[in-house]
């Protein structure tokens, strides 16, 4: 058991530059006075002992870091701003282990319950059901509490008596802002004010409150309660309802207008396991380190060892291969995707071409309007293509259609500065490399639309040739029915760059064209300048799809309250569904041919809640089992010890566990190209438990990735009780001389009856 505690240096009397670090210490190794709760005293001495002597030109100011946070549940070790030589001295101290910078993480539905098969009155959404109390944690920018995504009507008149939480007072956030719904609300900044200094209150809230938008909205999605007649400025009306929408929702305020600490985040979650949530929620990430570096891995696997489920959101930096984030074995890793219902625009050409786009506008159409772009629309001033302020020349926009390439600003900002032009009119066009096919739903200030890759070809050839180009946009409003589940472009891919023998992401929930609830006071574009005011917004990203996993494992914990975090993973990876509505594969947007998503893309497929409620088989992991895993990735015991939180474990020797033994409901294997002339095999182990029927046999299908064959053995599983436990090996074997650059997939499955439990096989090859 250690203890976490975080620093910062309001002034400096050194020439040195503090900077911010996350500390892991070993409190076994600490004195006693370091481990009791009341320790500040000696903290302060061990402040003392590494802090810079004045300079005799500053000797009035003081150089002594200032205490932020103590942790001592889910982290260990303390955070601190350090100079190098303060750092240095630090290393000294008996018990330090590792010391990490400290980061800025980013931020990365009417509709989406019914498309994942929820209904009122039955399955998860039965009475029976929905009686559980359960609390989720929602880590983002906090959120807006007047809201009536929020209110407690037909709740409990009490909390869950675990419940150790607090409403914290703050500027325009009061006690009486909780209620039966939102049971607690903190917020976290500390971390923050260290880097970016004191936050600006004409911009946000110093409070839980929330005024981005993006906190409310996640919150909403994971389990806002039920809201009639909600809607986005006439779009997708319908009733709103989080996923599990009689669930309590605890806030934590830990991202601010540049985005999150570590510093900020790990004192979050260390309050709200601390407090009591059994599920915590985090639409945010960074760069995918080593685990023994990554802040947010190691709180949640102290997390986890506490029985709280944990989703993160995988990134939004796709299609590109490796980009997958919060890829640790005990986080769930959730893709984006899109549902069957849209937004879409047709764009008409003088010539009589026509075209699909996507939109958020909700007016007129426009018609016949000239088209002009670049040089037509800016002149000789650069950045015209990009429609970036001050780009654009008002005698030759006013009126007429601007086309607008993406990048360099915001999808929305464009239109705001054509229409700023007196433009009548956007078309926002796509490259190959930025946004492809994918045709994002944007609330545009003006008439607008979005255009794919190959169709904005089109559209510049037709520029290109006539004198006078035209065009028209209609508007076609909301549309159900299309092809679903489709990957989204901008969802981030696996293989993962750390620990490649765990596919990664894990699974895919609906991240695109997402309605929830939004704080009145904030525009749905977030522009200054945009002066509309909604209730609901609809936004994209992986921080949609997020919390709908978070609301899901919230749902299947009031059902299975005694499963662990793992198995209600478990349950969903093995129950996904990669077939579309039309019974195709999924296909994924951001593929530059038409091949169909993989598991690099979706991880074991699209989320399917109800048959993840009674899935036949789990694959639990129980602590150890991640412990060996560790030790399989050959940590030493220093790095071992910092993502234990302080506690040592000591690596079995003589072990044959491999990474690829962890009891993971899904498959990664890496061979080497070529084989050296012969064949390689590589064997796994797993153990799976019944929840199905008390007797039951199973037997196991095997879809064989390409160039590898598959043996698994023993071909039958019988059960004759309930929770019994029965393992099985997965041979792979690729021929001598095999391999090839481009991955291969494949599936085990096990059947018995009605259920179907498949596990994903990822195939990679690399360079001897």
């Amino acid at each position: 058991m250690v203890l976490i505690i975080s620093f910062v240096a309001t002034k400096t009397t050194s020439s040195t530059e503090r900077q911010a670090y996350v500390i892991h210490m070993d409190r076994t190794k600490l004195p006693p006075a370091a481990s009791a709760s009341a320790s500040t005293q000696w903290y302060e001495s061990l402040i003392n002992s590494v802090a810079e002597t004045p300079s005799q030109d500053h000797e009035e100011e003081s150089s002594s870091p200032e205490l932020l946070y103590a942790y001592n549940t889910v982290v260990s070790g303390f955070s601190a701003k350090l100079s190098a030589s303060e750092l240095q001295s630090l290393t000294k101290t008996n018990g330090f282990l590792t010391a990490i910078p400290d980061e800025m993480l980013i931020l990365h539905t009417t509709h989406t319950p019914k498309f994942l098969g929820l209904e009122l009155g039955k399955g998860l959404w039965s009475p029976s059901s929905l009686a559980s109390d359960v609390i989720v944690g929602i880590l983002d920018t906090g959120i807006w509490p007047e809201h009536p995504s929020f209110q407690d009507r037909g709740l409990p008149p009490l909390p869950p008596s675990r419940w150790k939480g607090q409403c914290e007072t703050a500027t325009k956030f009061s006690l009486s802002n909780c209620n039966n719904k939102l049971i607690g609300a903190m917020y976290f900044y500390k971390g923050y004010e260290s880097v970016a200094g004191r936050i600006n209150e004409t911009v946000d809230y110093r409070s839980p409150r929330d005024s981005n938008g993006h906190g409310t909205h996640t919150a909403s999605t994971a389990a806002g309660g039920l809201v009639g007649s909600a809607n986005f400025l006439g779009l997708a009306n319908g009733s709103a309802a989080g996923m599990k929408y009689t669930a309590r929702i605890a806030a934590y305020k830990v991202c601010w207008a540049l985005g999150c600490t570590n510093s900020d985040l790990l004192a979050a979650m260390e309050q709200a396991v601390k407090d009591g949530v059994d599920v915590l929620s985090l639409s945010l990430g960074g760069a995918p380190k080593p685990f023994y570096n990554d802040n947010v891995a190691i709180a949640s696997f102290g997390a986890v060892q506490n029985g709280v489920f944990v989703s993160c959101s995988a990134g939004n930096s796709g299609p590109a291969s490796s980009s997958v984030s919060n890829v640790a074995p005990w986080i769930m890793t959730v893709a984006a995707s899109y549902t069957d219902r849209g937004f879409p625009t047709t764009l008409f050409l003088g010539n009589g071409a026509k075209f699909e786009g996507s939109s958020l506008y909700y007016g007129k159409s426009i018609k016949n309007l000239p088209i002009v772009y670049a040089g037509t629309a800016g002149g000789k001033k650069q950045g015209a293509n990009y429609c970036i302020n001050g780009s654009l020349d008002k005698k030759l926009v006013k009126g007429k259609i601007v086309v607008c390439d993406r990048g360099l600003n915001g999808r929305a900002e464009k239109g705001q500065i054509v229409k700023s032009a007196r433009g009548a009119g956007m078309i926002l066009v796509n490259g190959d490399r930025n946004g492809g096919e994918e045709m994002l739903a944007d609330p545009h200030v003006l008439p607008a639309t979005s255009l794919g890759a190959s169709a904005g070809k089109e559209l510049m050839n037709y520029i290109a040739s006539s004198k006078a180009p035209t065009a028209s946009i209609v508007f076609r409003g909301t549309t159900y029915g299309a092809n679903a589940p489709v990957m989204a472009a901008f969802s981030s891919r696996g293989p993962s760059s750390i620990g490649r023998e765990v596919i990664k992401p894990d699974i895919t929930a609906p991240g695109v064209n997402i309605l929830a609830a939004w704080p009145p006071v904030t525009a749905p574009t977030q522009l200054k300048t945009d002066k509309r005011r909604v209730l609901f917004n609809i936004i994209s990203g992986t921080s949609m799809s997020c919390p709908h996993i978070s609301g899901i494992a919230a749902l299947l914990k009031s059902t299975h309250q005694n499963w662990s975090p793992a198995a209600i993973k478990s349950a969903m990876m093995t129950s996904a569904y990669d077939l579309d509505n039309t019974a195709n594969p999924i296909a994924d947007l951001g593929s530059s041919s038409s091949v169909s998503a993989t598991a690099f893309a979706f991880g074991s497929g699209h989320v399917d809640p109800e048959r993840a409620s009674d899935p036949g088989l789990v694959y639990d992991v129980s602590t150890e089992d991640y412990l060996n895993y560790l030790c399989s990735l050959d940590y030493n015991a220093t790095q071992m010890s910092a993502v234990l939180s302080g506690k040592s474990f000591e690596c079995p020797e003589g072990s044959d566990f491999r990474p690829g033994d962890l009891n993971y409901p899904s498959f990664a294997v890496n061979f080497k190209r070529g084989g050296g002339g012969r064949n390689e095999t590589v064997r796994f182990r797993r153990t799976v438990t019944n929840v199905g029927t008390d007797v039951c046999s199973y037997r196991v299908k095997v879809e064989e990735p390409v160039g590898v064959s598959v043996v698994v053995e023993p071909e039958v599983l019988e059960f004759g009780r309930l929770g019994e436990k029965l393992g099985y090996s997965v041979g792979f074997v690729a021929a001598a001389g095999g391999g090839d650059s481009v991955p291969a997939f494949g599936s085990v499955v096990w059947s018995a009856g009605k259920y179907s439990v498949r596990s994903p096989i990822a195939v990679t090859w690399e360079q001897q």
